[in-house]
């Protein structure tokens, strides 16, 4: 009988996160304060985010970062997370490829977000931090984060993007669920917002304006300490628990992958998976492609320019080297509210120029399919956010039936889609449509990047 699932034992469970920034052959650039241009340390981010956070972000030299007890303790409550051969899927698609999904799905709150959301609270209630706040999109990253500081005792404020939350309205039930309180984003709480609502009162919020009003808060609330789901390096960090029980379990599966997927919306989920085994072809030689699918509405990594942009659509945080539309590109309304993101973080930029992994644009109604194809062969219904990785997936299988390659895909399955279902009832009926931005409105933002 063929195994379909492999997972992993508690006592074979990584203990260490694996940080790319020690063995990247070129670094990434700093971030820098926007005023004097100068690159910031740990005490410049220290003000904002917990400082374990900010150390761990800036720390280019130790590759591998010892996971806290407290915080395995909690992540093995659900790790490992299976991972599975899709064979249904291949059969479906009458390819060669032997395909494989990681299902972070089965994580609490159905993501893996909280991979991350885990140890920002623990590291924020180690320092003293009564109080977290953030923003969220889709609402993954803000119900885990609701989750995290619920279990290490910590207030929780959560800016969840407006089209989003009218969207996914029981996303932010979750996070109340958890004592969290939830703000529609652009509000008239912060000043921020209230800027943000004047130049466009219809505005639908994005993770750009979202950011804003979490720093915001974050920095005027005696404290507190601002949380972030993506991006940054130091998410990416914890992440990557996902990809170092990949690299076992596909070895329990006698097989390597030569081609490594995930979504891309900030780089959380990607570089979760991608980072363990891209370090091999970096250290040792491998030719791993590694693909970030990315939505066609929104393409930074194809379409964006890298250069220093603001991670946030007032301009409170630092200037980040990224590829970017522009901090204040207004995302369409697409129901992968998690990808709705207008820059990419600092290592995946600089990654994608040095030729270490690329990004594909992904359509709504593309990823819609791929996510129904998926539903009706492998039985799990997956976020609008995972669907992308799995349309990029099924091109990658049908590339190899045209060529007779048997190669191994994996992608990472981020979460599941079962308070998406607004979505696949309206992708059902027909209403949903597509949405490419034109070369024009991508210079026209790009034009509110500072020089």
């Amino acid at each position: 009988m063929k195994q379909k699932r492999f997972i992993l034992q508690e006592s074979e469970l990584p203990t260490a996160w694996y940080n790319i920034q020690a063995d990247m052959p070129v670094k990434p650039l700093p971030p820098i304060h926007p005023a004097t241009k100068q690159p910031l340390g740990v005490d410049d981010l220290a003000h904002i985010f917990p400082r374990e956070c900010c150390v761990q972000e800036l720390d280019t030299e130790h590759d591998f970062i010892p996971i806290p007890d407290e915080v395995m303790d909690k992540y093995k409550a659900y790790r490992s997370t299976p991972l599975v051969r899709a064979y249904a899927l291949e059969d479906a698609l009458q390819t060669p490829a032997h395909i494989y999904f990681k299902n972070e799905s089965v994580n609490p709150l159905g993501s893996h977000k909280v991979n991350s959301a885990l140890p920002q609270c623990y590291y924020a209630k180690q320092e003293g931090t009564t109080n977290v706040t953030t923003e969220t999109g889709a609402g993954q990253w803000g119900a885990a984060l609701a989750y995290a500081a619920s279990v290490f005792g910590l207030e929780s404020a959560v800016y969840q993007v407006k089209i989003s939350m009218q969207q996914k309205p029981y996303r932010s039930s979750i996070m109340r669920t958890f004592g969290a309180a939830v703000t529609a984003s652009p509000s008239m709480s912060t000043r921020a917002g209230k800027d943000i609502i004047t130049r466009d009162p219809n505005h639908p919020g994005s993770l750009g304006t979202a950011i804003s009003e979490a720093v915001e808060l974050a920095t005027t609330t005696p404290n507190c300490k601002y949380t972030l789901g993506s991006v940054l390096n130091h998410v990416g960090l914890h992440q990557t628990i996902i990809g170092l029980e990949a690299e076992k379990q596909m070895a329990m599966a006698g097989e390597y992958p030569d081609v490594v997927i995930a979504c891309f919306g900030g780089g959380s989920n990607f570089g979760g998976i991608a980072f363990p085994f891209m370090r091999h072809n970096i250290k040792d030689g491998k030719t791993t492609e590694f693909i970030a699918a990315e939505p066609e509405s929104c393409p930074k990594l194809t379409r964006g320019e890298f250069r220093y942009d603001f991670g946030d659509e007032a301009g409170y945080t630092p200037l980040l080297p990224m590829f970017t539309l522009g901090h204040s590109f207004k995302p369409a309304n697409i129901h992968a509210g998690g990808l709705r993101y207008h820059g990419a973080g600092m290592i995946i930029s600089q990654l994608i120029k040095d030729g270490l992994m690329h990004g594909v644009d992904i359509p709504q109604l593309e990823s819609f399919e791929a996510g129904l194809l998926f539903a009706r062969t492998e039985g799990i219904i997956p976020a609008p956010e995972s669907s992308h990785a799995i349309a990029a997936a099924i091109r990658e299988a049908q590339k190899c039936k045209q060529s007779g390659e048997a190669k191994v895909i994996l992608f990472n399955l981020s979460g599941h889609g079962l308070i998406d279902m607004s979505a696949y009832d309206q992708y059902l009926n027909g209403d949903l449509m597509n949405y490419r931005v034109s070369d024009d409105d991508i210079k026209l933002t790009l034009q509110s990047v500072p020089q």
